[in-house]
């Protein structure tokens, strides 16, 4: 008869398990009814008698508050606090205690009692009402009979009654703690009976277990040492043979076939491994089962190799290739059409692509919109694109151009391109454009097509590829440009060296020149000072506002140059028509002679001999009406003067 191990182990922990279910039943019962007894100490009991004692200390406050009401008239603090006890405190409280006393299961707490204290309480505080009523302002105080009242009734009624009803109190309190200290006996004595009992659970269920270990260790535990021992040989790599009569018919056995199909699969498990080892990713291997977790993990194991080293191959490629690609740049540097022709050919054969083009933007053209051209072919009809200018945004390279991105094509349209063989003429399978784009920059494009599809990594290479080639294109462009740059300069450098002797020959005359003109000059300005010694001259715009007027303007009209300057010419005339007739003249003749009737500071006449023309205003770029003018008040007679 077949007995499984989970059945002896059932049939031998049955009375054990009943007997913790018994034991488990009465703590359960005991701990309940205690939790009890804890729960109504914790949230009536403790709660009531923390009510009780803030009741005492209430009443022991009113005491004191209403005795310093009746004798302590100026202390605010202590009657504020009377009013809150009365009108706050208490209803707070008598509601504390009215919520709790349902909840009492014993006789010494009822409504009854609540109800007398309440009473004698309130009364108490009806009371200290009246005396506050009586005593309420500073006359009362002063009023001899109030006084003596309030204080008789705080004598004869509030001190009893206070301490009654203290007395009161401390009996429900005593009461109460008694109550309390009964409930904590009974729980001790439950949890006593509690612990005799599992105290005698506990040693029988020793006793069985002892009993039930005993019982095991010859039906499971033999088995399983000559188990490990057999798998303990399987761990040090000997193949073993599994003795099905020394262990029984129940989970063992079926353990220790197990056993021997594990020790097959080893074998397989280990010439699996020794190809891996050897680098066949490609020997097939099946698990022991779906759930074989070494099994499993070496085919992850195979994965993950293989996966590496298609990694490997592939970043191998790529370096490889930008080693050949970047040695190519260098040699070629210098000539640019050779540097198109290796890049275009080597770049088709390292991809294994069927033809290919590589375009480069011609911008040195200042006064058209730049546009590409074909560069370098491999085998491409070259004859279709030998004059072809492409344009920005046309056709695909030009969208490349663009938006500075690959486009890469699967879906290749017949009529966009075909690879010309010795056989004919076939349409590609897939078409790449990748812009020669460094630092933003776009160069040109290059346009690969091919029977096959490309891979990512690929791709990827080809625009590294681009990226280097548009690199070199760039730093051929600066170099060209700064040997361009290099001949003008030294160009220009040549043809100011020769303006420098030119320039230094003029400055050499006009220094000779200017010398003169200073002689001149200062020749000029003395015999101005000889001429105009007793004249001022003044400067004004076609509108006659005077722009400048000479020092002596003070002695003759009383003004500063500053304070007439910026001021009309009308305003210091005697008769404002004198402007019109100067205007005229000047018109007419280019000049002014005679004599101007003007105010000074205090506003008496001034009469000028006057010489004014119009002049020309080099600074500005303008003319200006210059006035010589000399005083000859004293000299013509008002009915002499004309103007």
């Amino acid at each position: 008869m077949r007995i499984d191990i989970s059945k002896k182990i059932i049939y031998g922990f049955v009375f054990m398990i009943l007997a913790f279910t018994a034991n488990a039943i009465y703590s359960i019962y005991t701990v309940n009814r205690s939790k009890t007894v804890i729960n109504e100490s914790i949230n009536v009991v403790n709660p009531t008698l923390e009510a009780i004692d803030d009741f005492v200390l209430l009443v022991n406050r009113s005491k004191m508050l209403i005795t310093n009401w009746v004798y302590l008239q100026s202390n605010e603090t202590d009657k504020e606090a009377l009013k809150h006890l009365i009108s706050v405190e208490y209803p707070e409280l008598k509601n504390r205690l009215i919520l709790l006393a349902p909840k009492f299961r014993h006789e010494s707490f009822s409504f009854s009692s609540l109800d007398s204290v309440f009473f004698v309480f309130e009364n108490l505080l009806d009371a200290e009402r009246g005396i506050m009523n009586e005593l309420a302002s500073f006359d009362d105080y002063e009023d001899p009979i109030k006084k003596f009242m309030a204080e008789e009734v705080i004598e004869s009624e509030v001190l009893p009654q206070s301490s009654a009803l203290i007395e009161t109190l401390d009996e429900l309190d005593h009461l109460l703690s008694l109550y309390r200290q009964e409930s904590d006996l009974g729980m001790w004595y439950t949890f006593s009976r509690l612990s005799r009992m599992t105290i005698i659970l506990n040693a029988a269920l020793l006793v069985l277990g002892m009993f039930t270990a005993f019982a095991l260790s010859r039906s499971i535990t033999r088995p399983i040492n000559y188990i490990r021992g057999v798998i303990e040989r399987l761990g040090r790599g000997e193949v073993v043979a599994v003795d099905k009569a020394r262990v029984s018919d129940d989970e063992i056995g079926d353990m220790a076939n197990s056993v021997a199909r594990m020790a097959d699969g080893f074998g397989n498990i280990a010439q699996f491994a020794e190809n891996i080892g050897k680098g066949s990713y490609d020997v097939p291997f099946t698990p022991l089962s779906d759930q074989d977790v070494l099994g499993n993990a070496l085919i992850d194991m195979r994965d993950n190799l293989r996966r590496v080293a298609e990694e490997d191959r592939k970043r191998n490629w790529a370096t490889s290739g930008m080693a050949r690609f970047g040695e190519i740049l260098r040699n070629h540097s210098d000539n640019f059409g050779k540097l198109s022709d290796q890049v275009i050919s080597n770049l088709v054969k390292y991809i294994g692509a069927n033809q290919g083009a590589i375009f480069i933007i011609d911008n040195q053209q200042q006064k058209e919109e730049p546009f590409m051209e074909l560069a370098a072919c491999y085998a491409w009809d070259k004859k279709k694109f030998l004059e072809k200018k492409i344009h920005r945004g046309e056709g695909l390279a030009g969208q490349a151009w663009i938006e500075g991105g690959t486009i890469y094509l699967t879906e290749v349209p017949d009529d966009y391109i075909s690879i010309t063989s010795a056989l004919g003429e076939a349409n590609p399978r897939s078409v790449i454009i990748v812009p020669l784009k460094v630092n933003d920059e776009i160069h040109g494009v290059i346009e690969l097509a091919s029977f096959r599809t490309y891979d990512a990594h690929e791709i990827e290479f080809i625009e590294r590829v681009s990226e280097s080639i548009a690199a070199t294109i760039s730093s051929v462009k600066v170099n060209e440009r700064t040997q361009r740059l290099l001949e003008e300069s030294t160009l220009m450098t040549e043809q100011l060296r020769a303006q420098e002797e030119e320039m230094r020959q003029n400055m050499e005359e006009l220094q000779a020149t200017q010398e003169k003109i200073h002689r001149d000059q200062h020749d000029r300005e003395v015999r101005e000072k000889i001429v105009l010694n007793d004249m001022t001259v003044i400067e004004f715009n076609k509108n006659f506002t005077i722009r400048h007027a000479e020092a002596n303007c003070r002695s003759i009209l009383g003004y500063s140059p500053a304070e007439m300057e910026g001021r009309s010419l009308r305003d210091f005339l005697h008769n404002g028509a004198n402007i019109n007739r100067i205007q005229e003249k000047v018109a007419q003749e280019t000049y002014f002679n005679g004599i101007l009737r003007m105010k000074n500071r205090n506003g008496s006449e001034v009469r000028l001999l006057c010489s004014a023309g119009l002049v020309p205003d080099s600074i500005n770029n303008d003319a200006l009406y210059a006035l010589y003018a000399e005083d000859v008040t004293d000299i013509f007679h008002p009915e002499e003067a004309h103007a």
